[in-house]
């Protein structure tokens, strides 16, 4: 075999390594694409209950309108947020959203008429199907862009990335300490 021999079929590996890996960044961050997409879904699946849940609220306990405008408040800005691509800002909003939730089941729970309510216990038992899977979102998606930044940061993976411009993406993460546990919604 003859040093051009050799030389060519180096240079065939290197080109098949490089389509590979730049194949691979293409798939992991499409994954994380779709993850996040899962994420957005169910948010705005939650944000869509919420109005019915404050209003069945009020019907029993009207004279807590704090509570009712800080939950639409809070929702609002959710919604802004989310229409974003700052996941940092989807986050901290989903922060202040998940403490609006809990007060307002905080209120729920003073009205025994309320906990009772066939329309409040369907919400209530939807609410908490939505976090699970808003939880389980989360979870996908961070797993995925660890995935996909782990292997940015690895060498030699890291060539083809930063000759492709392939970029870290964010974690989905909640800061504040509370806000990290589900909107506790049985009663």
């Amino acid at each position: 075999m003859s040093l051009t021999s050799i030389l060519l079929i180096a240079a065939g590996v290197i080109v098949i390594w490089a389509i590979a890996a730049y194949n691979r960044f293409v798939s992991l961050k499409n994954r994380a694409q779709e993850a996040w997409s899962d994420i957005d879904i169910q948010l705005k699946r939650r944000y869509d209950l919420i109005p019915n849940l404050v209003s069945t609220v009020k019907g029993y306990a009207a004279h807590e309108s704090t509570v009712f405008e800080k939950v639409t408040e809070a929702r609002a800005n959710a919604l802004t947020a989310d229409a974003g691509s700052d996941k940092q800002a989807i986050a901290q909003a989903e922060n202040m959203l998940t403490s609006a939730m809990k007060s307002i089941f905080a209120v729920a729970e003073a009205y025994p008429d309320l906990k009772a309510n066939t329309n409040f216990l369907e919400l209530q038992r939807e609410l908490s199907d939505t976090e699970n899977k808003i939880q389980a979102a989360r979870r996908f998606y961070n797993t995925n862009v660890m995935e996909l930044n782990t292997k940015i940061d690895s060498f030699p993976a890291n060539i083809i990335a930063g000759m492709c411009k392939f970029k870290e993406m964010e974690l989905f993460q909640l800061e504040d300490a509370a806000a990290k546990n589900p909107v506790a919604v049985s009663f």
